[in-house]
């Protein structure tokens, strides 16, 4: 993560800063943290920063804790774009026909299904999917997890996901001065 932090331009300084402290938690426990982490990254698609949160993660998480906050990112990846359709069309048709999508992975994650609820509600805010958050939100605050856990992997969310987009930007910026 150290080289990650480096890599942070100084125009955002902030971004650096809360990437040091997100890492920390007195909300999540060390799964919660660390797949939320790793799920976030994964949804935010920049690779050097999946690989840093990836080898760090696997010295907090689980195999199975690994694989299921691979799933989440996966599979909110397909949730997230359909249930948003859904949230965003005018013609609410679209919601009376089956989804006949395969999310079995929802049902048995390998995980405490609160863990994956929470990592898969990281996901959806990063995709922006109104819908999912919603849903995700009641089933963890239903199982007793407090407002400021998911707060917290809402603000873990949108801190990796700035950081990333920050990342590509650079890299972007890098590729077009030496063309």
């Amino acid at each position: 993560m150290q080289t990650i932090k480096e890599q942070i331009p100084d125009y955002a300084k902030d971004l650096r800063l809360n990437l040091g402290t997100v890492t920390q938690s007195d909300h999540l426990s060390e799964q919660q943290l660390w797949g939320t982490l790793l799920a976030s990254a994964l949804a935010s698609r920049e690779a050097q920063l999946i690989q840093a949160i990836e080898a760090q993660a696997k010295e907090h998480l689980s195999e199975e804790a690994h694989r299921a906050a691979h799933a989440a990112a996966a599979i909110m990846g397909m949730n997230n774009v359909y249930y948003r359709f859904l949230h965003l069309a005018s013609n609410k048709e679209y919601g009376q026909i089956p989804a006949r999508l395969r999310m079995q992975v929802i049902g048995n994650p390998g995980v405490e299904k609160v863990d994956f609820e929470l990592w898969s509600l990281a996901v959806s805010a990063i995709n922006g999917c109104g819908m999912c958050i919603d849903s995700h939100e009641k089933v963890i605050r239903a199982a007793g997890t407090s407002a400021q856990a998911v707060h917290e992997a809402v603000r873990i969310a949108s801190v990796v996901h700035a950081v990333a987009r920050v990342l590509e930007a650079e890299g972007l910026r890098s590729v077009a001065t030496s063309a």
